[in-house]
């Protein structure tokens, strides 16, 4: 690594300009032309200094505004396969199984939803509960974002580029 592939990995963490051409924008800024820039990744990854390149999406800026954690609660008879049911589902970003609270907190899988409006999200919501004949569920809407870290792995293990 020289100097310019450490600015280069440092444009990279910012995030990729909103243009249509990114590289050839973060080549100006570094004095490359887009070819050299794109060179330098391929070679930064081929020598694991970058392990992985991917988008991540502002969701608020394409209009995805609400967001919901749905917890829902596996009908008395079964739901050992609820977990396999709601992963399936396009819709469903995350889905977790975890062990409930034996009275105060029944619910034991937890999907996360993101749509244009509540009502999408909701209708979804619903769809997903007839489908599954799991008819007991908690949606909670975020209200406030606070902290969002695309990859806690990656920093916790030095840093890197996501």
């Amino acid at each position: 690594m020289d100097s310019i592939d450490i600015l280069l990995l440092q444009e990279l963490e910012r995030g990729l300009p909103f243009v249509p051409a990114p590289f050839e924008e973060i080549g100006k800024r570094l004095g490359l032309n887009e070819d050299e820039v794109l060179e330098r990744i391929r070679l930064l990854k081929d020598a694991g200094i970058i392990r992985k390149f991917r988008a991540r999406i502002d969701q608020r800026k394409v209009g995805i505004i609400a967001n919901a954690l749905v917890a829902w609660k596996p009908p008395e008879s079964g739901g050992n396969d609820l977990g396999k049911l709601l992963a399936a589902f396009p819709s469903v970003t995350h889905c977790y199984e975890r062990s409930p609270v034996p009275g105060r907190w029944e619910y034991t899988h937890y999907t996360v939803h993101h749509g244009y409006s509540k009502d999408q999200v909701l209708d979804d919501v619903r769809s997903i509960a007839v489908q599954t004949h799991c008819p007991e569920y908690a949606v909670l809407f975020s209200t406030r974002e606070f902290k969002r870290v695309p990859n806690v792995r990656m920093q916790e293990n030095g840093g890197g580029v996501p």
